[in-house]
């Protein structure tokens, strides 16, 4: 699967999604108190802690839950090895409705995790990427311009949650010193990290916030994009003009952070595999839905076995074929031997040569032969006899 977010499939309307970090060391003790307390108080339907499997690293548990007078949902939470003792347990957590999500609904993080509204019992809130950072508290951002650049950078690039930044247009008590996560929808409460700006770091923060494309107003609040930004993202649209942080609900904020959401995105960053393993790997079933998955495997094992009927039967059909056409290339007469093949006429050129070496030939014939010597008698004295006869004389 790449990694390019053009490539990854877009959320789901029906699918929730949330990853943390839980920085105690009993990590799995505190999920599996708050899944059974849930289930006798009649919360939960049921939960399950499958065993390990072996593609996937980490605990898993499972927990099914009823909306809305009916709406099932399905949760399952992945629970990560620890990377060291100081960093604490990174988590994933998909969950998945029978219609889309409303944020009305109960937050599926508290199904699995205990609800305590300081966040003290139980640090299972803090960002995956930057561990300072929390869910459900007010996060100053830093004094220093460069950490604060870094800072919203790195949690801009993660597109897991929403990131909020507020300005703050004057200190404020103590009700505007909350956050304001606890006054938002169940189904946003623990999607959205809350970026505080104090009044004097307002250049700061827009400075900061140039290379994302927006800008925070005075006494206001925007949502940063993820990268890349969700078609129809605008920065203006995505804005608040005032905030006032005195305890009430803020309406306008809600309505921003609902258009956001409801935004179609690229499924982030390990989210597919999480709903892959939600959908394939699900092993919390009801009787009846283990009665359909049953006969679901008996269809696909019909049909599997339906085709490798038809298959036999064409291999058993093509081999019948061969057979008959090589007895009958065995019974069929040998053909005829095919005539020799003419020679090419000659070239002129050829034709010429030819004419040539005959005439040679026939030159040599008429030659005549040169005289041999007529055979010496032995009794007739030779030339050297005579020579030797008119020396000695």
């Amino acid at each position: 699967m790449s990694n390019s977010a053009t490539d990854r499939a877009t959320t789901p309307r029906t699918v929730w999604l949330a990853r943390g970090r839980h920085t105690g060391s009993i990590s799995e003790d505190v999920l599996r108190r708050t899944l059974r307390r849930l289930k006798v108080d009649e919360v939960l339907d049921d939960f399950t802690e499958p065993p390990d499997p072996e593609d996937t690293p980490g605990r898993v548990f499972e927990a099914r839950w009823r909306v809305d007078g009916g709406v099932a949902v399905r949760a399952r939470l992945t629970l990560l090895p620890p990377q060291s003792r100081e960093e604490g347990r990174e988590w994933t957590l998909v969950a998945e409705a029978e219609r889309p999500w409303d944020d009305a609904w109960p937050s599926p993080a508290t199904m699995f995790w205990p609800d305590d509204p300081d966040g003290t019992a139980t640090a299972w809130d803090h960002h995956h990427v930057v561990p300072d950072l929390r869910f459900r508290q007010v996060n100053p951002l830093p004094a220093d311009d460069k950490e604060m650049r870094r800072v919203l950078r790195d949690t801009a690039r993660e597109s897991w949650c929403v990131n909020l930044v507020v300005h703050e247009a004057m200190t404020p008590d103590e009700h505007g010193r909350l956050p304001l996560t606890r006054l938002l929808p169940p189904g946003l409460r623990h999607r959205v990290v809350e970026h505080r700006a104090a009044p004097h770091q307002l250049r700061a923060v827009n400075y900061a916030l140039k290379d994302l494309g927006v800008e925070v107003p005075r006494g206001g609040a925007v949502l940063l994009p993820p990268q890349p930004a969700p078609p129809g993202y605008d920065g203006r649209d995505h804005s608040v003009r005032s905030i006032f942080l005195d305890g009430s609900e803020p309406a306008e904020l809600i309505g921003v952070l609902r258009r956001f959401t409801t935004l179609p995105r690229p499924l982030p960053e390990g989210a597919e595999e999480a709903l892959t393993g939600l959908r394939e790997k699900w092993t919390l079933r009801t009787l009846e839905e283990e009665l359909a998955r049953q006969r679901e495997l008996v269809a696909r094992y019909a049909e599997a076995l339906e085709a490798m009927t038809k298959s036999r039967d064409l291999y058993r059909e093509a081999a019948e074929r061969a057979g008959e056409a090589l007895a009958a290339f065995r019974d069929a007469p040998a053909p005829p031997p095919e005539p020799p093949a003419a020679a090419p006429p000659a070239s002129p050129l050829q034709q010429l040569t030819r004419t040539f070496e005959r005439l040679k030939v026939g030159a040599r014939a008429l030659r005549p032969a040169p005289a041999l010597p007529a055979a010496r008698n032995a009794d007739d004295p030779g030339e050297d006899d005579a020579e030797e006869t008119d020396r000695i004389s």
